[in-house]
């Protein structure tokens, strides 16, 4: 199988469940680029299994012996929501002094009309949530988002994940080809919501 569903970076495993995904943000590495560190993560198709996932992260452990795993690819990993479970709980079992956090856009709970985050209570340990604006208009002006109404749903999302005590940080991406946020409403914003906050700054090249 020439799917890559692991890598690494910076010494962390990182897991690639799919390619699909309900944004299209303007600053999205994938759009100007097929890999990461060499590692072309645009998949052959979506039909993975936890099961080839498992395979690919026990042969990268034996290499790589990281304390985190993120969820992160060229997609939403979230739209795999099974599979992400059953890897998640492998890891968890298999491995429990593993971190593992999911970089996530907040819209699953919009896309599967119930509450995932209870049912990753204990499996998973901190969300990486894109709130990426101040407002829904800007939102939807760096994010694109594929349905109406998705800012609220990222608030939603995260005040979900501060809810079930489950580390949540929300981020934004600051510096887009000279365009700056209004950082502080932000910050409050996310701190409103139970979330810390993470600035990240846009990197030209990517990795």
């Amino acid at each position: 199988m020439s799917n890559v569903l692991v890598y690494t970076l910076d010494g962390k495993i990182y897991i690639n469940l799919t390619n699909r995904c309900t944004n299209e943000c303007i600053f999205c590495l994938r759009k100007d680029k097929d890999d990461v560190c060499g590692q072309a993560l645009w998949l052959d198709d979506e039909n993975s299994k936890a099961s080839d996932v498992i395979e690919q992260f026990e042969k990268i452990y034996k290499e790589t012996q990281s304390k985190e795993v993120i969820f992160c690819g060229y997609g939403e990993p979230m739209l795999k929501f099974e599979v992400l479970k059953e890897v998640a709980k492998y890891i968890k079992n298999t491995y429990p002094e593993i971190k593992i956090r999911i970089n996530t856009n907040g819209h699953a709970n919009f896309v599967y009309k119930r509450n995932l985050v209870p049912e990753l209570k204990g499996l998973i340990d901190e969300f990486s949530v894109s709130l990426n604006a101040p407002d829904e208009k800007e939102y939807n002006e760096l994010s694109q988002p594929k349905f109406e109404g998705a800012y609220d749903e990222v608030k939603k999302f995260i005040k979900a994940c501060s809810d079930e005590k489950i580390s949540v940080i929300a981020s934004v991406v600051e510096g887009y080809k000279g365009r700056h946020l209004d950082l502080m409403t932000c910050k409050k914003i996310a701190s409103d919501l139970g979330a810390k906050f993470r600035v990240r700054e846009w990197i030209v090249n990517g990795y």
